[in-house]
């Protein structure tokens, strides 16, 4: 029988003697390429700026990863210098070498920056792109995609491309695709120029419109890039139109949101009630001051919880507008049950005399409160909409208080007893409620919603004594639209003109569109006094 264990043996050492010979062969290309890597990275500490930017620009399409860390590290400001002209990374306190990665204990006063001008803040944002492209995340490379499909030059194309050849993520490939095609309208190929104007017109968001629009002025004598560019543009159009209804219909539901909230509290006070509260925005506005309060106070006590003060000035702008409220109802409005026009001139005065102590106790100008970080930012879902994650959380955060209030007065003791009151009082005082007491705690519960509407508020605009006069006339909008004490109608007339507004907007302008929107509510009112759903309780009554 053959010995097959020769054979074997001596491929074994063929292909070490080959593998041997190859890293001989190439061991003085990696050295080479080595030095001129350090020979490249060095001129990073040099005080010529012309030397700084063609490093950077070299650097950008080595493709090493070493080259990432630096060049990221001067964008930020994090790349020293020592007076031997040595480069040094900042993490912190901690320095390292910044090509032997080993750390480096010197005192800082000894260290200098490179010095850096618009030249090279340009090529190093396109450099640091440019290997972000290689790198193993897929969410670096995406990132950088974006970057260079945003603003691609034509010394990116060689880097594009062999990063598009070896692809494989169809996000990342569509992205850098998109950025190829922009510099494809620019190639002598006509069949390149044909297939970029395509993808642009398929892909493309706003920014490809002016490029096509310069390549239609380049296309006399070629029918077919002419037709090719003038439907890639009717497809921006096209999409461009979808994307603006779809960014009405967001903002307009945002908007219902916090109509919604804003005029919540006063479904129950008026429309429950049957009491015009003029005073009903200033608890909207003592919801805001609470959770700049509450802001302070956890930037001054509890720093490293600052990104949820939030949560915690809800309840405080519940209980402080809900106490107002109440002692608003015990002082002044149960003596006015029933006189209309003496309650309004009462609350007038009252919400005069609330923003009159906040100017004493705040000052005129507006305050801010900033936005928590999981509140800041936004989901893109095309070019041109975004969907911030402020208006987000407000559009959940009213859909959370709608149920809550929902179930307050169907699933609860005190949300039957209102609604025995409200239907008929002196029934339900022979049956032993305490109508003084449940008039209380009803005015208490509008208030402290409009109180939590104030929060939402807080984070999406300005916060100051004037808030709540903002939002007073729209509030009694949704509820008479709506039909006075249903919250169902307070839902669809909240969204209803928040709806209607957004998409005036654009047609007739912020005020002549508020003004078609109240002709068409006193005409809907002509039409259907009763509003949306008709009104049940006090009112009906009287």
């Amino acid at each position: 029988m053959p010995d097959l264990r020769l054979p074997t043996l001596f491929s074994r050492w063929f292909r070490l003697v080959l593998t041997l010979l190859l890293l001989g062969l190439l061991q003085p290309a990696l050295a080479t390429d080595d030095a001129v890597f350090q020979e490249t990275a060095k001129a990073l500490a040099g005080a010529d700026r012309n030397a700084i930017r063609q490093a950077v620009e070299t650097l950008g399409v080595s493709q090493d990863a070493r080259a990432l860390p630096m060049l990221e590290a001067l964008r930020d400001g994090r790349l020293a210098v020592t007076p031997e002209g040595r480069l040094l990374l900042r993490n912190g306190e901690a320095l390292t070498n910044a090509l032997s990665g080993e750390p480096v204990a010197l005192p800082t006063e000894t260290l200098s920056a490179p010095p850096l001008n618009n030249a090279i803040r340009r090529v190093l944002t396109a450099a640091i792109a440019q290997l972000q492209l290689v790198s193993p995340d897929r969410k670096a490379r995406l990132s950088a995609a974006r970057a260079l499909a945003d603003n691609p030059h034509e010394e990116d194309a060689p880097a594009l491309r062999q990063a598009l050849a070896k692809e494989q993520d169809a996000e990342v490939r569509a992205a850098l695709a998109l950025a190829l095609a922009q510099l494809d309208l620019n190639s002598s190929e006509p069949a390149a120029r044909l297939a970029a104007v395509e993808l642009l017109g398929k892909e493309g968001g706003p920014k490809a419109r002016p490029l096509l629009e310069q390549m239609l002025a380049k296309t006399e004598g070629d029918e077919l890039l002419s037709q090719a560019v003038n439907q890639a543009l009717a497809n921006l159009d096209f999409r461009q139109a979808l994307v603006n209804q779809a960014g009405n219909f967001f903002y307009g539901l945002s908007l219902g949101s916090i109509l919604l909230l804003a005029a919540l509290g006063l479904a129950i006070t008026f429309g429950l009630m049957g009491v015009i509260n003029m005073a009903h925005g200033e608890m909207l506005m003592l919801g805001a001051y609470a959770t700049y309060i509450v802001q302070n106070l956890f930037r001054a006590w509890l720093p490293g919880w600052f990104d949820w003060y939030p949560l915690a000035a809800l309840p405080a702008a519940f209980l402080v507008s809900a106490l107002v409220g109440m002692a608003l109802e015990r002082s002044v409005i149960r003596y006015l049950y029933g006189r209309p026009l003496e309650t309004l001139l009462a609350t007038w005065g009252i919400s005069l005399l609330l923003i009159q102590i906040v100017r004493l106790l705040f000052g005129a100008q507006n305050v801010e409160v900033a936005n928590p970080a999981w509140l800041s930012g936004g989901v893109a879902l095309a070019p041109g909409l975004v969907l911030p994650y402020s208006r987000l959380a407000t559009i959940a955060f009213a859909a959370l208080v709608l149920l809550l209030v929902w179930l307050l007065f169907q699933r609860t003791w005190l949300g039957l007893q209102v609604r025995a009151v409200t239907q008929i009082r002196p029934m339900a005082a022979s049956m032993g409620i305490n109508t003084a007491r449940v008039d209380m705690l009803t005015f208490g519960l509008g208030s402290g919603v409009a109180g939590l509407g104030g929060v939402a508020l807080s984070q999406l605009g300005n916060v100051g004594p004037e808030l709540g006069q903002s939002y007073i006339v729209d509030c009694f909008m949704v509820v008479v639209l709506g039909g006075v004490g249903k919250l169902a109608g307070t839902v669809a007339g909240a969204l209803g003109l928040g709806m209607v507004n957004k998409f005036l907007e654009p047609f007739a302008g912020a005020v002549l569109g508020k003004i078609a929107v109240l002709i068409i509510i006193i005409l809907f009112i002509q039409k259907r006094p009763q509003g949306l759903f008709a009104p049940k309780g006090r009112l009906v009554e009287n």
